[in-house]
Formats: C-alpha cells, sequence, structure tokens
C-alpha cells in the first residue's frame, strides 16, 4: 500500500507490485499470511500481484524474524505528472485521513511505550481496543480513492505524509517562492497520537515532525476543486 502511494501521487496508475520476503526460517502458513496482506492490499490498490521472492537467512535473522521489500510499477503520461511545478498562489490543501501510523515512527512509539512500561494486549478505553490492535491497525491504501480525485478534477500536487510528518513532505510538493498556512483546527489527530505524545512527553513540533497526525494523504489544488474531490 504504501508503495502504490507513493507511485500514484504523480498521477500514475500503479500496473504492479513485486515482493521479497526474507526470514530466518521459512513457515509456510506465516508466508502465506504474508503474501495474503500484501494481496490484500494489491487489490484495494488495483494493482497486480507479481511472483516474488522467498530467501531463508538462518544465520542473519532469527527463525521468528523475516523482512519484506517491494517494488511497484506505474504508468502516466509524461504531460500529466503532477507535482510542484503545477502549484499557484490561492491553491489550497485538502487533507485525507490516515488510518493510523501508516508504518511510520514505530521507533519513537515502540520506545514511549517501552518507557512506560505499557503492554501490547493492555486495554485503553480513548483507544476503543488494546494498544497492539491500534498499533496493528493496516495502512489505508488511496491508490483508487486519488486516481478518482485527479480524474474528477483538477489537482496539481500530492503529498504523501511520511516519515517526517506533514510540513516536512508539503513542503516537497510546493515550488520555491510559495509557501501553505496549515489550521490544526480544522481536524482532530486521533487518540492514539495524543496518548504517544503524552506518554512520552513529547513536543508537539517534535511529534508533527514523526507522525503523520491523523493525515495520510494532502492534495493541493485550485479552491473550486475541492467541492468536486469531497463529493466522491
Amino acid at each position: 500500500g504504501m508503495l502504490v502511494d507513493d507511485l500514484v501521487v504523480t498521477g500514475a496508475e500503479p500496473l504492479f507490485v513485486t515482493d521479497y520476503i526474507a526470514c530466518g526460517k521459512v513457515v509456510p502458513e506465516r508466508i502465506a499470511a504474508i503474501v495474503g496482506g500484501i494481496a490484500a492490499a494489491c487489490t484495494a490498490a488495483g494493482a497486480a500481484l507479481l511472483v516474488g521472492e522467498t530467501a531463508e537467512h538462518p544465520g542473519l535473522l532469527g527463525p521468528d524474524e523475516f523482512d519484506v521489500a517491494g517494488a511497484t510499477t506505474g504508468v502516466v503520461e509524461f504531460d500529466d505528472i503532477l507535482g510542484a511545478d503545477r502549484v499557484q498562489p490561492g491553491d489550497v490543501v485538502l487533507a485525507l485521513a490516515s488510518s493510523g501510523l501508516h508504518s511510520n515512527g514505530y521507533s519513537l512509539v515502540r520506545h514511549v511505550i517501552g518507557s512506560a512500561g505499557w503492554r501490547l494486549d493492555r486495554d485503553v478505553p480513548e483507544l476503543g481496543m488494546t494498544l497492539g490492535e491500534a498499533l496493528l491497525t493496516p495502512t489505508r491504501v488511496y491508490a483508487k480513492d486519488l486516481l478518482a480525485i485527479i480524474e474528477a478534477t483538477q489537482v496539481h500536487s500530492i503529498s504523501h505524509i511520511t516519515g517526517g510528518g506533514l510540513a516536512n513532505n508539503l513542503v516537497r510538493v510546493l515550488p520555491e517562492g510559495i509557501a501553505v498556512e496549515i489550521d490544526r483546527r480544522t481536524w482532530t489527530p486521533p487518540p492514539l497520537f495524543g496518548l504517544v505524545q503524552e506518554l512520552g512527553g513529547i513536543s508537539t513540533a517534535d511529534i508533527e515532525a514523526t507522525l503523520n497526525q491523523g493525515v495520510g494523504m494532502a492534495l493541493v489544488l485550485p479552491e473550486n476543486g475541492v467541492w468536486p474531490a469531497q463529493e466522491l
């Protein structure tokens, strides 16, 4: 999902994904579960999962350890590529909600919950689930939604909010000389983000530079393009 969403922000339609799984010991059921998760994300993105590779590295990884890598390929006409060069003064930013941490900032989160002595099976009322369940919320796959918005209205650039947070990712899709004001009052980060910040005693600046704070994608588009995008 993250791979395809890194690609689709250019306006490209994803075609296929290839995967590579390294593990300490091949356990067929575990490999099937991993590939099943990748396949589900590909289905959500409208991409095909091509034959991947699985390698056993007993000297490098423990029996229960694994590492997953992947690559994706898509296509877009050169004249239709989205990017900072299209952005104009007066454009607005439209945020799409994240489903959770989106595979970013887990080093910080593990440090925070470890230092606080919290177990993953701890029931957290404000989350409505256990801590572990909240941390394992699947990353939202945006590809089909973004392609529909691009088709329906004019979009100038799109920022995938990953490591570095909203500000550090959004600046990459703005041209030099154009700044943007983000009004934090326009959305409320889900409780997980506030919980991590409070538990770790982390400053707002540091948490915003690490986690997505509830925004998974930020679209830069003309003001008159916002309504058609919101209608989808």
